[in-house]
């Protein structure tokens, strides 16, 4: 295997596609701008989405990317070898061009001809067929052209390799994934990729989108047929360089030795320290991302501030135990924007603003941790007499209503003499997660971007919304922190110091409307960044250099996107402002419909 590098492997990976006439493109926002179904962008596939079922994409029919992610679901795994909150994921796309041959193909002369695994250590699954969908002999005859043995190759169910659809209907398909032997023995004698044991290990996989799932369960052909390559960077440089874990690759080691100089402790060491450490490093790099994001975003206490602010709290929670200073998390920040400063220049370029939100929610914690012990204290009061255990249900509403870690109230309760009714407390957590999950099924039960027509009227109604802003609050300096849009609504956050008048809503509100009136065509062009940027276009201008990109201009407002748009202002009905508020310090949300 070949030994490399964070920026070595980017540079590999994107040049090897780029060899195959796949246009290199930036990586998207951590924040879906045209997505209500998720909080972050979690995957490659996620930006691309209009173009996963149907949509020109201005830079061609083959695509690569490194997309930077984010996935929250498996925080409480976070200490472990392998999982991450932030990861960056090498990707690259056939939109209706190629499909199982080349991607194959190139698969294999990545990975064995350029990465050098080795040929006798690899493995691959394909898609086994049920009754709804044929098995996928042609993706299994594919790797046997390039010279795979056939006991090498496993046939799956579909828990194993079919993707999608996201939502109850959508685009789908088998896919197939790509191992490396690890060596390990059998666990048994039908011992394959699909076991947990470890002797399998995961290194890519090629989704083939051919199949749309309908409402009734049936399964037809897609019109456009793509392909979705996914792999993971840092898990691909553990493997490459030998590691036993992420955090030992060059984008974890630096931040791991100053935790070591902070708390004069040896990673690997001992298991609590060990994990202490992997969560601080994870957890401040993620925040450092979101914080520093095109459409970055604050801490706060609704949906991505929420994680945000459980991130870093985290993280400071686990400063305490390692014993150092909450502020630990600001010099790991300083350390991860030098350290991406070139693959993600914004980040480096936000440095002060990433330090300065750290710094405010760390003396925030601070209060919190106060009001914490004061609550403590009330309880402890109102115990009866003679009861030393502490009850789990008090020990959870601490956590979740004032975040207070439950481990210093382990502490406490035990300096006063009592124990921690740790299974109650895990019962109550187990079933406020499984509130939280249903809610989210319900909130995001979309699963993927709804791009129907009252989704795309509403996102052109974002861009004259935010057009509007500019001119009542007389103020360039306005920019997007983010949106969500649903079938129903839009929701856009905006940063501005202080809440709009009544008088400054109703006239953003009669703007929009007086552009909507005049019923004007949807303009789109194509052109390159420079040519954007000449012809006063609003947008994020971190797009390599040469990329093209989609300019849209409705009515007053000249927008860089790549979102479903109308194809006429009439057509947006009236616009009206439903709501004003904060959505986190420095940042205005304002929600609106079309009637």
């Amino acid at each position: 295997m070949k030994k490399l590098n964070s920026e070595q492997l980017r540079k590999l990976y994107l040049d090897f596609y780029n060899s195959k006439n796949h246009a290199v493109i930036a990586s998207a926002s951590l924040i879906p701008e045209n997505d209500p179904t998720v909080l972050f962008t979690t995957a490659g596939m996620h930006p691309l989405v209009p173009y996963l079922l149907g949509e020109k994409h201005p830079a061609g029919k083959r695509l690569t990317d490194v997309q930077v992610c984010v996935r929250t679901g498996d925080i409480e795994s976070v200490g472990d070898a392998s999982h991450c909150t932030f990861f960056e994921m090498l990707g690259c796309w056939s939109l209706g061009d190629y499909f199982k041959q080349d991607a194959i193909k190139w698969s294999y002369e990545l990975l064995l001809e350029n990465l050098e695994f080795e040929k006798d250590k690899f493995a691959v699954t394909v898609f086994a067929g049920d009754d709804t969908c044929p098995r996928d002999e042609e993706s299994a005859k594919r790797w046997e052209e390039v010279g795979i043995d056939k006991d090498k190759i496993f046939y799956l169910d579909k828990k194993h390799n079919w993707w999608g659809p996201a939502g109850m209907t959508g685009p789908c398909g088998p896919d197939t994934e790509m191992f490396i032997d690890t060596g390990k023995p059998k666990c048994c004698p039908e011992c394959s990729p699909a076991c947990a044991c470890g002797k399998y290990m995961e290194i890519g996989n090629n989704v083939f989108m051919q199949f749309f799932k309908n409402v009734d369960g049936t399964f037809e052909p897609l019109k456009q047929k793509n392909v979705d390559q996914g792999m993971g960077l840092e898990r691909m440089l553990c493997i490459l360089n030998g590691y036993k874990s992420v955090f030992e690759t060059d984008l974890f080691a630096f931040a791991i030795k100053k935790l070591e100089e902070l708390s004069g402790k040896t990673y690997g060491e001992n298991e609590k320290d060990t994990k202490a450490m992997r969560i601080i490093s994870d957890h401040t790099r993620t925040a450092t991302f979101l914080l520093g994001d095109r459409n970055g975003i604050t801490p706060s206490n609704v949906d991505q501030g929420y994680v945000l602010r459980r991130l870093i709290r985290r993280a400071m929670r686990y400063c305490r135990s390692l014993g150092v200073d909450d502020g630990a998390l600001v010099e790991l920040a300083k350390l991860y924007t030098e350290k991406y400063k070139d693959a993600y220049p914004y980040i480096k370029e936000n440095e002060e603003h990433i330090v300065r939100e750290l710094i405010a929610e760390k003396d925030k914690f601070a209060k919190t941790i106060e009001q914490g012990l004061k609550e403590f204290d009330k309880v402890l009061a109102h115990l009866p007499e003679g009861m030393s255990v502490f009850p789990g249900k008090t020990a959870f509403r601490l956590y979740d209503t004032f975040g207070f870690p439950i481990e210093m109230t382990k502490e406490l309760a035990e300096e006063k003499g009592f124990t921690l009714d740790e299974e109650g407390y895990e019962k109550a957590f187990a079933n406020h997660q499984a509130l939280s999950k249903a809610g989210a099924e319900q909130k995001f039960k979309g699963g993927l971007a709804d791009n129907g027509v009252q989704t795309a009227r509403l996102h052109s109604a974002t861009h004259l919304l935010n057009a509007a802003l500019k001119i009542v609050l007389n103020d360039n300096g306005i920019q997007q922190k983010g949106s969500n849009i649903t079938a129903e609504r839009l929701r856009f956050d905006f940063n501005f110091p202080r809440p709009l008048t009544t008088e400054e809503i109703a006239e953003v509100e009669k703007l929009v409307n007086e552009q909507i009136a005049k019923d004007e065509p949807v303009v789109l062009e194509e052109m390159s960044v420079e040519q954007a940027k000449a012809a006063g276009a609003i947008g994020v201008f971190t797009a390599k250099y040469g990329e093209v990109v989609k300019v849209y201009t409705i009515g007053f407002s000249k927008e860089i996107c790549g979102g479903p748009h109308a194809s006429r202002t009439g057509e947006l009905g009236k616009f009206r402002i439903t709501k004003e508020q904060s959505s986190s310090a420095g940042v205005r949300r304002i929600k609106a419909i079309l009637e």
